[in-house]
């Protein structure tokens, strides 16, 4: 069975950082963190836009987000400050999808930087589309110096975008160096950017709470 990913992307401009930092580290993660099947709950920050946040969820299996243990915490069980945070942010993302590339890996756990990119494809080109990330595009980026896992993800619920890539890297500066360049200006790239749609692409740092 594929491996699980849950990703919730926020803008949490109009919550005080302190807050928003309590309440992931000294609630939401931990709660999740007890339910069965959740291997990891990394946390992120934009690197150019710290207000931006990211939180990845490997599973086990996406089932786990209909277990008993998960439903009595989320959906219409959220906490009251849940409540009162969530509400407060800008949902940037929400993603629910299975692992299609490669096997079962998971995160590593000392990556400093994350690259998400999220899109959908115009119908026309999908099966082009897919031929060309699983083919070409993850295996090169994955043998770029710095990076340390690239994963491609499809998603199970309606969304607007279908297809998440993840690149766990050892700096922001890892997508922004001429080998990356090399491995991304391909003429088949070129050829299928015009189908990609609602592309939503974030460079993070690894967060890192203050002592």
């Amino acid at each position: 069975m594929p491996n699980g990913l849950l990703i919730a992307g926020f803008n949490f401009r109009n919550v005080a950082q302190d807050e928003f930092n309590d309440w992931y580290d000294t609630e939401h993660v931990p709660e999740r963190s007890r339910v069965p099947g959740f291997l990891n709950c990394q946390r992120w920050l934009g690197a150019e836009d710290p207000q931006i946040s990211i939180a990845t969820y490997d599973l086990s299996a996406l089932s786990v987000l209909k277990s008993p243990a998960y439903r009595a915490i989320a959906y219409e069980n959220l906490s009251p400050w849940s409540k009162r945070v969530v509400g407060r942010c800008e949902r940037l993302l929400r993603f629910e999808g299975e692992q299609t590339l490669p096997g079962e890996a998971a995160a590593p756990n000392d990556a400093q930087a994350l690259l998400l990119n999220a899109m959908s494809a115009a119908p026309e080109g999908e099966a082009e589309f897919n031929r060309w990330y699983d083919e070409e595009h993850i295996p090169a980026l994955a043998r770029v110096p710095g990076v340390l896992c690239a994963r491609r993800f499809r998603a199970t619920s309606t969304t607007l975008q279908k297809y998440v890539a993840l690149y766990h890297m050892t700096s922001p500066e890892v997508c922004t160096t001429e080998a990356w360049s090399r491995a991304v200006e391909t003429p088949w790239t070129k050829k299928i950017r015009p189908y990609m749609r609602d592309r939503l692409r974030i460079v993070c740092t690894a967060y890192r709470r203050e002592s």
